[in-house]
């Protein structure tokens, strides 16, 4: 009904008649840095905002995730088995319902039974989890899935089994090896309409989606699939280990990279460009000339849940921002981000505190949810973990409309909302409407130019969605607009299975367009239209001064903005993707830069006989050289049956690397320009022969023998004596670690006094405590809680374990454990064993601290067999 081929050719012809040198960004601009704002004058209020619990541990203990429909209920992912633990049958949905919307959720259900859920997303009567899957037979991990469930009875339980949306997505062996920690987490679906998954850095092997589509990935990234389990693809790649994505309403995608453990890999915080490469683990130190870099290392942490803030109803400091939970920090951040031509750059701040915060969403009425792991644990626990739900002072409930009974033009109205929540599941029902009604809706929105972009965003991916390849010439129509070109060139190349009339013209013409994230959109578009002709355009893209590698020995800027390296990377990677072969090695006359850029990922014969045949009249030999050496190994086939653990090499260029049929050829050129290049050259070709792990032992190289692959197998006998064996660990291999060795409890009461522990703890009730009793320690902490206490100081205080600051009204101030305490008075006593007592009648101000007095890093020299004895003597403290 849409489609007129003669209407195309005419609006293909305006499209290419029309660029110009105008750009608009006036208005996205200030979408991010609204003027009625200065950050750099706003300081927090503390009562700004009224937060709440709504469910304890008695009903949702260990929440890993959650998710809220528009109308306020709220689904806990509870996982009693944790990112360490292996046994199954201790995972459930539960759903909360506040019937009469007055803050008090007083009815809640297990929806649904699964394990280690660690993604959810409800819309409408269906449930999107991702899972564990444990096989019944032998009680061991299977792999993980994205499932949906219904309630069509709406009796808060799930209607039977599940439907499978994609099987198989995360390698079965690391979750048996190691359980979840690492594995595919949160899910989000975008006003595009597709679910967009986190993939952490265990990878997968044959994924399967609805269609029998599979897909195999090496490491962590973004992948997505359509609700119906159609149309799987990889987003963007080489992230490590990311927990859930934001998504703007411009579709705009943040992470907050996970990391609390392994090789100093710190949090980054990353904004996506689609087909993007991320470097993680082996380009991101020493080839970062081809990553798209994060936009900031944030340090250590664990980043957990994230949500993009878009609701008017929110003070402005706090709105249109990606909200960043880190779990390791305990606290929800807020990212301020500001464009830089197609991406941004950002700047963080502390939000809300929570401990050990595991995720976030928000409904329609403006009620945010947040969930607390709350000391729960590595392996889960039944006493630790709630919910809270946090709105601003001023707040006041607003139904949210049934949506089943409105009519398309209501639906439409809440297109134009003033919150992305009511946007987005107003579209997810009109595109159950039919789309000869739905469509001409959504179209009227999209071209309103009175109203907010995001709402007109929302029109046009509605739209597209409802018309697929039949809405092509008014989505071209759209893209005239200049501030909505963006968009609706997106929207027509968003699904291949919609792009059979899309033509490829308009997106060769806007790679002049003034406005970067046009340009952005185009060079994307044009590897996924698959056309040929596009190949000649996206070569005239020049690559920056700033696509250099770094040198030897150093770290190149991984986490540093570069706005610059953005288009010819993604130029790169469409030029790779439509397998532009003859095009690039003609391009190595006029763009030399980019075509042997583009060459370093086409492992062809063809791509080497043309380098080599082109090496004699380059102006830049040693850069063909390098390609060349760059060609002489491929990746290995990834078959999921090993994981490159906590701290994986990060040389690069490849992480096993093999050879493949060019190989030979590659190797006979170079020995032979090495020998032609005489004592000149030989330090050159030790170089190329070193960076790229080449194992030619002619060309002189030291390198170190190649990774083998191996059975993800720790072996603790041969390591657990190894004095430092601790500090070297990561705190997760510790604690798998503390599972497998006993220790002996008669050497831990030895390290109990040779560690120093006794200068605050004591296991004896004495007439003068020391501080924190630890004669019952055992009936306390379990040997995980106990573990990551000594490793951890600050990760969980027990109550009767908390620091003190106190303060005198003789201006003297203590700090340290309270040991005794009556109505007059208390006694202090500081790290070093000194006992103070103070009358209560002269403390000016006392305030428990936020960290333990004990210093991390006490057991760094201990070997594994040592920390194990002295967390058994601790456990048997009973």
């Amino acid at each position: 009904m849409f489609k007129n081929h003669l209407v195309l050719l005419c609006l293909v012809m305006l499209f290419s008649c029309s660029q110009d040198k105008t750009v608009d960004l006036e208005e996205l601009t200030a979408y991010y840095n609204p003027a009625d704002f200065a950050p750099d004058s706003f300081r927090p209020d503390s009562t700004a905002l009224i937060m709440e619990n709504i469910a304890g541990p008695d009903v949702v203990p260990s929440p890993a995730c959650l998710a809220v429909l528009p109308t306020g209920e709220v689904f806990v992912g509870v996982d009693m088995m944790g990112s360490l633990g292996k046994e199954p049958g201790k995972g459930s949905i539960v759903k909360l319902i506040d019937a009469n919307n007055d803050g008090v959720y007083e009815q809640h259900t297990t929806f649904t039974k699964v394990d280690n859920p660690r993604g959810i997303m409800a819309v409408g009567n269906q449930v999107f989890v991702l899972h564990t899957v444990f096989s019944e037979r032998t009680g061991e991990a299977e792999g993980m899935d994205l499932v949906v469930f219904e309630d069509n009875n709406q009796d808060g339980m799930a209607d039977g089994s599940s439907k499978p949306i994609i099987k198989n997505i995360s390698s079965p062996a690391s979750l048996r090896s190691r359980g979840t920690d690492h594995s595919t987490n949160g899910i989000r679906m975008g006003i595009d309409g597709w679910i967009y998954i986190a993939v952490g850095d265990f990878g997968f092997h044959n994924a399967e989606d609805a269609s029998v589509k599979k897909m195999t990935m090496l490491g962590g990234g973004i992948v997505r699939v359509r609700p119906d389990g159609t149309e799987m693809e990889v987003y963007a790649h080489g992230t490590r280990n990311i927990y859930d994505v934001a998504i703007d309403p411009f579709m705009n995608v943040f992470t907050r990279g996970n990391t609390n453990d392994g090789g100093g890999w710190n949090i980054r915080f990353i904004h996506y460009q689609q087909s993007g490469e991320f470097g993680y683990p082996t380009l991101f130190k020493n080839f970062t000339d081809e990553i798209i870099p994060a936009l900031k290392d944030l340090g250590g942490g664990s980043g957990t849940g994230s949500y993009f803030m878009d609701d008017d109803r929110w003070p402005v400091a706090y709105n249109h921002v990606p909200m960043m939970a880190d779990w390791g920090k305990s606290q929800l951040y807020i990212h301020r981000v500001s464009m830089d031509g197609p991406t941004f750059t950002q700047r963080d701040e502390e939000f809300i505190k929570l401990p050990q915060i595991s995720d976030v969403d928000v409904d329609a009425s403006g009620r945010m949810f947040l969930a607390a792991w709350d000391g729960a644990g590595y392996k889960g626990s039944p006493d630790k973990g709630y919910v809270v739900k946090v709105v601003p002072k001023d707040w006041t409930y607003e139904a949210f409309p049934d949506l089943k009974k409105a009519s398309v033009e209501e639906l439409g109205e809440l297109l134009k909302a003033g919150n992305s929540v009511s946007r987005f599941h107003a579209q997810q029902e009109m595109l159950k409407r039919p789309a000869r009604d739905a469509a001409p809706v959504a179209l009227k929105i999209a071209s309103d130019q009175t109203l907010p972009l995001q709402n007109r965003v929302a029109g046009i991916y509605t739209f597209a969605q409802a018309t697929c390849g039949d809405g092509v010439s008014e989505l071209l129509n759209l893209s005239l607009e200049d501030n909505m070109r963006e968009f609706a060139l997106k929207a027509l190349a968003d699904r291949k299975t919609c792009m059979d009339d899309v033509p490829v013209k308009p997106f060769i013409d806007a790679l002049q367009d003034a406005n970067p994230r046009v340009q952005a959109a185009a060079v994307i578009a044009l590897g996924r239209l698959g056309k040929s002709e596009a190949s000649e355009a996206l070569l005239t893209i020049q690559a920056p001064a700033s696509a250099k590698i770094p040198e030897t020995g150093t770290e190149g800027p991984h986490a540093t903005p570069n706005s610059d390296i953005i288009l010819p990377h993604l130029a790169v990677r469409s030029l790779v993707s439509l397998n532009a072969v003859d095009e690039t090695l003609e391009a190595l006359k006029t763009n030399p830069k980019l075509a042997l850029w583009t060459l370093r990922y086409i492992h062809d014969t063809k791509a080497v006989d043309g380098l080599i045949s082109a090496y004699k009249d380059s102006e830049d030999k040693e850069e063909v050289l390098s390609t060349l050496a760059r060609l002489y190994h491929k990746e290995a086939p990834y078959d999921g049956s090993w994981w490159w653990s906590t701290r994986p090499d990060t040389h690069g260029p490849y992480y096993k690397a093999v050879e493949w049929e060019g190989s030979d050829a590659i190797k006979t050129f170079l020995l032979q320009e090495m020998t032609a290049g005489g004592a000149d050259k030989k330090a050159f070709f030790a170089w190329l022969n070193e960076r790229n792990r080449l194992g030619i032992e002619e060309l002189g190289s030291t390198i170190s023998k190649e990774f083998e692959e191996k059975e993800n197998v720790v072996d603790f006998e041969a390591i657990k004596n190894k004095k430092g064996q601790v500090g070297e660990a990561s705190i997760e291999d510790v604690i798998l670690a503390m599972g497998e060795i006993k220790g002996d409890a008669s050497k831990g009461k030895i390290l109990f006094a040779s560690q120093g522990c006794v200068a605050c703890h004591s296991i004896e009730k004495e007439p003068v405590m020391k501080g924190p009793f630890m004669g019952q320690i055992g009936s306390i902490m379990n040997r995980d809680q106990i573990t990551e206490s000594i490793l951890k100081p600050n990760a969980s205080i027990s109550q009767g374990f908390a620091s003190f600051l106190i303060e005198t009204k003789d201006d003297k101030s203590y700090m340290g454990f309270i040991t005794s305490e009556s109505a007059s008075e208390l006694t202090i006593r500081d790290i070093a064993g000194n006992a103070t007592k103070i009358a209560k009648s002269n403390i000016k101000n006392r305030e428990e601290m936020e960290n333990s007095m004990m210093p991390a890093g006490l057991a760094n020299s201990l070997s594994y067999e040592e920390l194990a004895s002295l967390v058994t003597f601790l456990q048997n403290q009973k």
